[in-house]
């Protein structure tokens, strides 16, 4: 009597429990996005020299200093809804990535990790989100969407 019971019990908690209460752990699949463009953008100047060295070589009068502005490569990035611009964090030896193919990204806080599946070698990198901004809905609508009607009647005529 008490293994129908337990068995009984069994089969309505499997009834009860709803098939998709595993799914919630499933991965979904990861953002897409394009790269649109490439540009080469100043990013700090390099120093040597002896200014860096304090005050003692300054009052004495030697100021000698070699200065070179340093370029980073910046992407535009452009999903459905956001463009985003960003730079590599590896700022000694920054992968050029390959314009005009579609990545996979995932964003936490201001760092973007980026995957260029086709055209790329398929590793996961880092960079920075420098700006983003939403892309215009405007273009995507109908143009008899946003205006309103130009025949409507002017109660001051």
């Amino acid at each position: 009597m008490k293994i129908k019971t337990a068995l009984l019990s069994a089969l309505v908690l499997l009834v009860a429990i709803p098939s998709s209460a595993g799914d919630k752990h499933k991965k979904r699949p990861p953002d897409r996005g394009m790269l649109e463009k490439m540009e080469a953008v100043p990013c700090g100047a390099k120093e040597r020299g002896l200014t860096g060295l304090g005050s003692v070589f300054g009052s004495v009068g030697v100021q000698h200093v070699n200065s070179d502005e340093k370029m980073c490569p910046q992407y535009l990035f452009r999903t459905d809804e956001m463009e985003y611009q960003i730079r590599p964090l590896d700022h000694k030896h920054p992968v050029v990535l390959p314009v005009g193919h579609e990545a996979e990204f995932k964003i936490k806080n201001d760092r973007m990790s980026l995957k260029v599946a086709e055209g790329g070698d398929g590793k996961r990198r880092e960079y920075e989100v420098v700006a983003a901004k939403p892309t215009n809905r405007e273009t995507h609508m109908d143009p008899s969407e946003t205006k309103p009607a130009d025949n409507a009647a002017d109660p001051s005529r």
